[in-house]
């Protein structure tokens, strides 16, 4: 459960980023619910480890280190992911019309540095986070990669849902912005691939043997890379943008947890081996 709403919540910063830079920019469509829509899902995404923690069930995940309502006081990556909210209420609060009062542009720009540094910053409190140079080195760069990635498929559901507006960039079927979902999920192949490289690698030199690549990590991938790319290949000759959007954006939802489940999980087996 906790590592399946840490992704959550990273796609849910990655959303707010990919919104913010948009506003900062002036290239984002017009309209106050074009502005909301996205913001509503990403807090949903965002909030639902807080909620979570907050339930005070046994066992239950932790959010960043922290109880709320058990705790005295937040940890340093709770204050950063709670310091996220006021950009994002001043976004909410400021978009209208055309957006492009400049506040609302500031706000914007505060709002995505918010959500990028928190997501660089607090790599330390991940569930089940890996240990070793080689790991520790790439985790941040692909955990920026896929929460942008992530995002991004959420806000290309937003616009192909609404197929009243189709401005600038962030049109369904405009071949720039699929090209850029396309280079950002290879980008995020290649980090993965590395990061598993790098067990392996690492495995090879322990006393027990390499490390074993889980056969589910296969059937993982095909959810959280090649079903969003398919359905990135096909966006622009198929007219069901919103269909494929919302298909491939829950896809790469859950193959992308099943997938750092599985890494975290051979990881820990790795260094329960070694130590043996």
């Amino acid at each position: 459960m906790a590592v399946a709403l840490q992704v959550a919540a990273d796609a849910g910063y990655g959303l707010w980023a990919l919104l913010g830079a948009g506003l900062a920019l002036g290239i984002y469509r017009s309209g106050r619910g074009g502005s909301l829509v996205p913001l509503m899902i990403g807090l949903v995404l965002v909030s639902a480890g807080l909620v979570v923690a907050a339930w005070r069930r046994p066992g239950w995940p932790d959010w960043y280190g922290w109880y709320p309502g058990r705790s005295r006081r937040p940890t340093r990556e709770a204050l950063t992911a709670l310091a996220t909210y006021l950009p994002m209420l001043a976004v909410a609060g400021l978009t209208r019309g055309d957006n492009d009062f400049w506040a609302t542009r500031l706000a914007g720009a505060v709002l995505m540095m918010a959500c990028l540094g928190h997501l660089l910053g607090s790599t330390r409190r991940l569930p089940g986070r890996p240990t070793g140079t080689a790991h520790a080195a790439t985790l941040p760069v692909g955990r920026v990669t896929g929460a942008l990635f992530g995002g991004g498929l959420w806000l290309w559901l937003c616009v192909a849902a609404d197929r009243r507006v189709a401005i600038g960039p962030l049109v369904p079927a405009h071949q720039p912005w699929l090209l850029l979902l396309l280079l950002m999920v290879l980008l995020q192949g290649l980090i993965e691939g590395m990061r598993w490289h790098a067990l392996r690698a690492g495995g090879e030199s322990g006393r027990r043997g390499p490390a074993r690549v889980p056969q589910g990590r296969f059937y993982a991938a095909l959810l959280g890379h090649a079903v969003p790319c398919l359905a990135l290949l096909l966006a622009d000759h198929w007219q069901a943008g919103g269909l494929l959007a919302a298909t491939a954006a829950g896809s790469h939802l859950a193959g992308r947890a099943w997938e750092q489940w599985l890494y975290r999980r051979a990881c820990a087996r790795h260094r329960d081996d070694c130590a043996g």
